[in-house]
């Protein structure tokens, strides 16, 4: 899968001129730890008046609760947005920047204009909205934890794709993570397009091979 760009204009935010205090905007990210495909970020403003249950940490529910609240969520928030920063990003500005930018882009898409917008983690993006980071805040703030269930399932949904492509990498197992079987098919087969060279285990086979071609 060709890596993916993403610096159009973001599309013209609608202001209604009145701001409830349910018009808050959740942000968290998927994807910082993996060591090859893009970094996701969802933006999600819920809907005080369709409350969802089940809402949490992706990380403490199936892969299955987790597709149904996916669905839930587009149904029933007042928007979603969902932003990549490209593995080209990732190697030339780091992993954190690269996170920091999906989540800015993911805010700048949303339909709506949101009030205040709430980070998951201790950093934030630069925003032209009032906002705050809450550490935890995946489990804590229901729209933050409906954002990190959105970028969870659409970043799985990305290695099911890389996957198709480079099947021997066994990217629909262990969706990038540098897991041992990740690892010694990185040592066998070298790095795909999609692998972020600038993370150590990648950046350690690309040398190894330099060198043995020396």
């Amino acid at each position: 899968m060709p890596s993916r760009k993403f610096s159009k204009a973001a599309p013209e935010q609608l202001d209604l001129g009145w701001h409830p205090p349910g018009l808050v905007a959740g942000v968290d990210e998927a994807g910082c730890g993996p060591l090859a495909g893009p970094v996701v970020a969802a933006a999600v403003i819920l809907d005080d008046l369709a409350p969802i249950e089940g809402l949490a940490d992706s990380k403490v529910l199936s892969a299955r609760q987790r597709e149904r609240l996916f669905d839930e969520i587009q149904a029933r928030a007042l928007c979603v947005s969902i932003a990549l920063a490209s593995v080209e990003e990732i190697d030339t500005l780091n992993i954190l920047h690269a996170r920091l930018l999906a989540m800015k882009r993911a805010v700048e898409t949303l339909r709506l204009l949101p009030k205040r917008v709430m980070v998951d983690g201790n950093r934030l993006p630069v925003l032209r909205f009032p906002a705050e980071a809450v550490v935890g805040g995946d489990a804590k703030v229901p729209a933050i934890s409906a954002a990190s269930i959105v970028a969870k399932v659409h970043r799985d949904r990305l290695c099911a794709e890389l996957h198709a492509r480079w099947p021997d990498y066994g990217f629909d197992g262990h969706k990038g993570y540098p897991t041992r079987e990740h690892l010694a098919a990185l040592r066998r087969l070298g790095a795909c397009p999609e692998h972020r060279r600038s993370f150590a285990p990648v950046r350690a086979v690309l040398e190894a091979a330099e060198k043995s071609t020396a």
